[in-house]
């Protein structure tokens, strides 16, 4: 297994990049939040503009035909600048199942408007609620229950929602404005928007059931897992950029006429911090890989998202201690990374739910 990237890879991380330290200046993050936003909609019509959005998408729909190693080099520089667009739910959460598993008459609806920057695609994957119902209903279906924590709700123009049909796992494409659904939001720790679905009574058409509703669960567990290690690419940019600006920091921050990057304490706090942002960099394309060339990967994933979750928090804690006020300091960079590492830590599974589940992977193979 090479973990190096390939040239066109690193053409792309190199695009992103520049993009977003364009256009993610700690003053233009600053502004945005003044004016009380939590989208920058002109850095996403940048990231469309640079066919970025249809990076993982099928050629056929206007995307780039890449795949999730490309999507999560997107993700970790999207992690990096602390970016306030919502890569995570329209990409992963939302096209990615889309390509994967909809019909040609879902992607052809979807897919471009999305790949064109016009509209944002989401899921409800947060489970920590009593299941969503499904009943078949004449032509379709009716569906009655919560979502809670649904990434990018208010934007989205669809929303997939796992649901209990029958027994089964079925995964539904809604419109989260039809008649019987309600929106509110949610505020999280990092700021972006989060939403609370009601459906009461929504209902849905068969054409609209993502895939085949006999193989539901597995479509949900490739969501889960594909989602996951998304965030652990984010969690990476945000671990590793945290680092950097504690680097600085520690050279240019002189105490007793030395930089206190030299004192033993502050760089040995560092130098485990780095120790565990390479564990997540490790843990993170390992899982990536295994994913984009279609293996099994449900150990490797809860491993990635356990470290992305305990380094993460390490790191980034490290680096406010190192910081010390300055950290806190909304108008320097640093506070960003903490929040989105500390939303992160806990979305789809804290580390704790991940050691969890890597116990009951392990008593399954004894079996």
């Amino acid at each position: 297994m090479d973990f190096g990237f390939t040239e066109e890879q690193l053409a792309l991380r190199d695009l992103a990049r520049r993009i977003f330290v364009e256009r993610t200046t700690p003053e233009a993050l600053r502004d945005l939040e003044l004016r009380g936003e939590t989208v920058d909609h002109e850095l996403w019509r940048a990231l469309a503009s640079s066919e970025l959005l249809g990076l993982a998408l099928p050629a056929e729909h206007g995307g780039g035909g890449l795949g999730f190693l490309e999507l999560c080099l997107l993700l970790e520089e999207a992690g990096r600048a602390a970016a306030p667009v919502p890569l995570l739910p329209a990409l992963v959460l939302g096209a990615a199942p889309i390509g994967r598993f909809g019909s040609a008459e879902q992607q052809r609806r979807l897919l471009p408007a999305l790949i064109s920057g016009e509209q944002v695609l989401t899921a409800a994957l947060v489970d920590d609620g009593p299941p969503v119902r499904a009943e078949a209903d004449g032509h379709g279906f009716r569906l009655d229950g919560v979502r809670e924590c649904v990434p990018a709700l208010a934007l989205a123009a669809r929303v997939l929602v796992p649901a209990q049909l029958q027994g089964k796992t079925a995964i539904f494409v809604i419109d989260p404005r039809q008649a019987g659904a309600r929106i509110s939001a949610q505020v999280p720790t990092n700021s972006e928007p989060l939403g609370r679905l009601e459906l009461a009574g929504v209902r849905v058409a068969r054409s609209d059931v993502l895939g085949d509703p006999e193989t539901g669960a597995a479509t949900l567990q490739w969501m889960l897992e594909h989602a996951q290690v998304g965030l652990c690419a984010l969690a990476l940019g945000a671990a590793e950029h945290a680092l950097e600006l504690t680097a600085k920091y520690a050279t240019e921050r002189r105490q007793f006429d030395r930089p206190i990057g030299t004192f033993q304490a502050v760089s040995q706090r560092a130098a485990d911090a780095y120790v565990d942002v390479e564990t997540m960099r490790l843990t993170l394309w390992r899982a990536a890989w295994l994913l984009s060339e279609g293996r099994p990967a449900s150990a490797e994933v809860a491993v990635a998202k356990y470290w992305a979750a305990e380094a993460g928090h390490r790191a980034v804690n490290a680096a406010q201690h190192v910081h010390g006020g300055i950290g806190f300091d909304r108008d320097y960079p640093l506070h960003r990374h903490f929040l989105w590492e500390r939303q992160i830590e806990f979305t789809l599974g804290s580390a704790n739910r991940q050691l969890a589940r890597l116990g009951a992977l392990i008593a399954a193979a004894r079996d």
